[in-house]
């Protein structure tokens, strides 16, 4: 395993972050002991961060992976409050469940603009007083945005960006893919640990994922790159393409095999977008929402390219 420094924040961590999103409650839904086990196992290959949210209700896993562990493991959390109390009790509620003094890295969850960022100026603040006290070591934004990774880039507080970054640009919400890597290349310059989401487009490149995890890991300003999965094959997968191993055909066909199901996020708006695009006619509007209406979805992802909110995914 590969580990870097996170910008200035001499926070060391593997080059692989292992996003915890899917195996919970909001995607695949494991077991708490199936998902303590996939997280350990991703320990014992050399992965020693771990990338969560108060949103994704799974620090339970977590803790349980972590039992008898004794080695140092970097947790990054983050919570959408904007007020103070909100931070101090989203904070406190992760170093509780996860049985913890302090959490590594806290951050103000998807932030879209300069102007929310300036909205949640009394979240910061607290998270700046934690961390004088302990109980945070370094803050952060995590972002779908080019704007926000410029704001954050010029912030004197926020050290750390979790930004969407992947071959196509899916679930980029302005700008372009040349001016977000112009973007992150000036916060790498600007001394901020930057660890990246979504390299597999929310699933929706699993069809090109060798050559969507390849651009990933050889984006030069990126420390570490966060990547979901619910089964040890793709763990294993992510880590051959990490260390530039070509992944054998016997892995590759076990990937194959694993069961995927279209995910429509609560966010939906229902502007009908993916409903147009939809090459087969398998998805409605129904109470407001997009649902899908058949069994033969074939993961074509064109959906997922034509919703404005990236509320369309492949798990």
């Amino acid at each position: 395993m590969n580990y870097e420094i996170l910008g200035s924040t001499g926070i060391r961590v593997s080059r692989l972050c292992f996003g915890s999103l899917t195996l919970g409650p909001l995607q695949a839904n494991l077991s708490l002991a199936e998902g303590a086990d996939l997280i350990r196992y991703a320990l014992e290959r050399g992965v020693n961060f771990i990338d969560t949210a108060k949103l994704y209700d799974n620090y339970a896993y977590i803790k349980k992976a972590l039992q008898g562990w004794n080695q140092p493991v970097v947790i990054a959390s983050k919570s959408y409050d904007y007020t103070a109390e909100g931070m101090k009790k989203s904070l406190e509620t992760a170093r509780l469940a996860l049985d913890r003094d302090y959490i590594d890295i806290f951050m103000l969850h998807e932030q879209e603009s300069e102007q929310t960022l300036e909205g949640h100026r009394p979240a910061l603040e607290y998270l700046c007083e934690a961390k004088v006290s302990g109980k945070v070591c370094a803050i952060g934004v995590s972002t779908h945005t080019v704007n926000v990774v410029k704001a954050a880039a010029e912030s004197d507080v926020i050290e750390i960006i979790h930004p969407i970054v992947n071959m196509r640009g899916l679930g980029l919400l302005d700008g372009t893919l040349p001016q977000l890597m112009d973007a992150l290349e000036y916060a790498y310059v600007r001394g901020k640990g930057i660890y990246g989401m979504k390299a597999l487009g929310g699933g929706n490149l699993i069809p090109q994922a060798q050559q969507a995890l390849e651009f990933a890991f050889k984006v030069p300003c990126l420390h570490s790159v966060a990547i979901g999965c619910k089964v040890k094959e793709e763990l294993d997968f992510n880590l051959c393409i990490l260390e530039e191993i070509n992944p054998p055909e016997s892995l590759v066909s076990k990937l194959k095999a694993v069961p995927r199901q279209l995910y429509i996020e609560e966010w939906c708006q229902g502007c009908g977008a993916c409903v147009e695009r939809c090459p087969f006619g398998l998805l409605e509007i129904r109470a407001g929402k997009a649902v899908l209406i058949g069994e033969q979805c074939m993961f074509c992802s064109y959906c997922a390219a034509a919703c404005p909110q990236f509320a369309i995914k492949v798990i």
